[in-house]
Parts: C-alpha cells; sequence; structure tokens
C-alpha cells in the first residue's frame, strides 16, 4: 500500500481538497497521512479523510522519510514559506526525502514558476490525480 503524505499550513484548504479527490479515487488502497504546519491544517486534512495526521516540524521532518510520495503546494520546500509555517527543517527532510514529489504551483510567496498557467485549485488537482499520481493503484 502506497503512502502519501500530503503537507499543508495556514488553514488546511488544499490539502482537503487533494485528500478528498484521493480517497474517492483510490478509496482504501492507499495511506493518506496529513502533516500540517499547524494543527488546524492537520484537522482539516482529517476530517477530509486522512488515514492519520499529525503536526509539527518533528512530525513532517520524522513522517516524510518513510513516504513513498509527498503532496503539498510549492511552499513546502521554502524555507519560511506560508508565513513562517515552513521551517527550514521542514524543507530541507522534504528535499532530501527519497520519496516522489508533487508539488502544486499554488503560492503566496513573491515567486513565479516560468510555464505555471495559473489554473485554478479543482483543475489543478485533476491534473495532479491524472497525470502525476496516475501510477497509483497499478
Amino acid at each position: 500500500m502506497k503512502k502519501i503524505c500530503i503537507i499543508d499550513g495556514q488553514g488546511g484548504g488544499i490539502g482537503s481538497a487533494v485528500i478528498k479527490r484521493l480517497k474517492e479515487r483510490f478509496e482504501e488502497t492507499i495511506e493518506v497521512i496529513a502533516l500540517g504546519t499547524n494543527a488546524i491544517a492537520t484537522a482539516q486534512m482529517l476530517k477530509a479523510r486522512a488515514n492519520k495526521g499529525a503536526s509539527g516540524s518533528n512530525a513532517i521532518v520524522q513522517t516524510v522519510k518513510r513516504a513513498d510520495v509527498i503532496v503539498g503546494p510549492v511552499g513546502i520546500i521554502m524555507p519560511h514559506a506560508m508565513m513562517g509555517e515552513v521551517t527550514l527543517e521542514m524543507a530541507e527532510a522534504v528535499c532530501q526525502s527519497p520519496a516522489r514529489k508533487v508539488l502544486l504551483p499554488l503560492t503566496q510567496e513573491n515567486l513565479t514558476i516560468v510555464g505555471v498557467t495559473g489554473a485554478p485549485l479543482p483543475q489543478l488537482v485533476d491534473e495532479l490525480l491524472d497525470t502525476h499520481l496516475a501510477f497509483i493503484g497499478y
């Protein structure tokens, strides 16, 4: 069973949207671990049917080591992103994890990614599942 870590911060809305769609598509054939940079984000992702969840820097640092896939907004690899919720240790752990990283180009940071079209979140989640996570379940 694939372990998919969803990392989100602030209100957890992005992570919740991803988890709902993952569970609709793959049901219980995958393990979804909600990792919030804060407790509110984790709680929201657990309501979206994550199998389990944890909050904070140490939980993220330790859990991403054993993940098969890490999904989150691009800010999860940027220290001090999400209004400072992403620590240097979190960003470093995500980058060094052997897991496949699939990042959504959503950011409130002063960052531009060339080639990104600025599609709305529901469309990005569709692309995430249809293109970048299509290998899950096979």
